[in-house]
């Protein structure tokens, strides 16, 4: 009687085993269902709302247009540091580049222009994740991204505001600063230049001795993923700029767009002529600067660290890694560069105007 009863209860057992393993992939198929009804994509527009405004340009050289809802692995998408989502802008060394530039840019280009004269504004709160990890340290470039920008649409393109972080390999802290660059009279626009200023650490000019050798690192500057804000707002032809971070002094500046302080040669700064004079690019600039062109403002990721040769040009062309243009093999030493926002506005006049001449000259 009790072996009958052990058999009884051991047929049972394997019943309700087999039971079991039948009924759990439906179980495992119907659990996965409520997982990806839970999770949700966080696209870019979800953390800042500005995008409507913006045509995005990839590190490929592709303009995707408005990127609401859109996610690119490899340029743009967004990522979450355990406190809040941010919206991850990244660029190789070498990709394809976007209209005429050596260098290759995830970043956004404002779908209207306007005039100097109108009031626009521009704010963005970030940290820099990365910069190429290669370069010539000669070369003003290397090591930097450009985070911000005001563009002209019209004339020769050039731009009136960069605003780079740069950071040297071996270094902590890098610098923030921000370039003007001079709206070059005539109709060649080969002498252009910029002159620089410094906001923490320092300016574009300060470079190594040799390609391997660095200044000292810079004692009032930001960290690599320290964040760091700034406001750009453009109102009756001045600009006027706002940087600030925790345990950083805030820095205010202006300049004037539309009277040129660069219209004669004996007006070129000590740094430009120590810069860019030496090779050639020692040009004037016209005396209404860029009140007669149209204005956008950009903002992303521009990697100012190429693979073209510092014979080419000693201020812009650093020599870097590029891996035959790879883009994974780039990501996987280091040789890009990398920007998250977590917040971005935009104000934009009333009688800013259509850009889309701009991007169909350069796409």
């Amino acid at each position: 009687m009790n072996t009958r009863k052990s058999i009884s209860f051991l047929f049972l057992a394997i019943c309700l085993l087999f039971s079991s393993c039948a009924n759990s992939p439906k179980e495992a198929s119907e659990q996965k269902e409520k997982i990806s009804e839970n999770q949700k994509v966080v696209y870019a527009n979800d953390v800042i709302p500005i995008y409507e405004n913006f045509n995005l340009i990839l590190g490929d050289g592709a303009n995707v247009g408005q990127a609401t809802k859109f996610v690119h692995t490899d340029f743009f998408y967004t990522s979450n540091d355990l406190t809040r989502d941010w919206v991850v802008y990244k660029t190789p060394n070498a990709g394809d580049t976007h209209g005429t530039s050596n260098n290759t840019r995830t970043e956004l280009a404002q779908t209207k222009k306007w005039s100097a004269m109108s009031e626009n504004k521009l704010t963005g709160t970030l940290k820099v994740m990365n910069v190429s990890k290669t370069g010539d340290a000669r070369v003003a470039a290397s090591y930097s991204v450009v985070v911000g920008q005001i563009h002209s649409a019209d004339g020769h393109e050039n731009e009136p505001l960069k605003i780079f972080y740069k950071k040297f390999p071996g270094h902590t802290k890098g610098s923030v600063f921000w370039n003007y660059e001079i709206n070059t009279a005539g109709d060649d626009n080969s002498g252009r230049w910029d002159y620089s200023t410094a906001v923490w650490g320092y300016d574009f000019s300060v470079v190594g001795d040799s390609e391997n050798s660095y200044p000292p690192e810079p004692e009032d500057g930001i960290a690599l993923s320290e964040e760091f804000s700034y406001e750009i707002l453009v109102k009756d032809g001045i600009m006027n700029l706002k940087f600030m971070s925790p345990g950083h002094k805030t820095k205010t500046f202006t300049k004037n767009l539309i009277v040129s302080e660069y219209s004669k040669k004996s007006d070129m700064p000590e740094q430009t002529q120590k810069l860019f004079a030496p090779i050639g690019q020692d040009g004037v600039e016209r005396e209404n600067a860029y009140a007669d062109e149209g204005l956008f403002f950009k903002q992303g990721c521009y990697n100012q660290t190429n693979g073209k040769s510092p014979s080419v040009n000693k201020n812009w062309c650093s020599g870097a890694e590029t891996h035959g243009g790879d883009i994974q093999k780039q990501y996987k030493d280091g040789n890009y560069a990398e920007v998250w926002f977590k917040e971005a506005k935009i104000l934009v006049s009333d009688q800013a105007i259509s850009n889309k001449g701009y991007f169909t000259k350069n796409d």
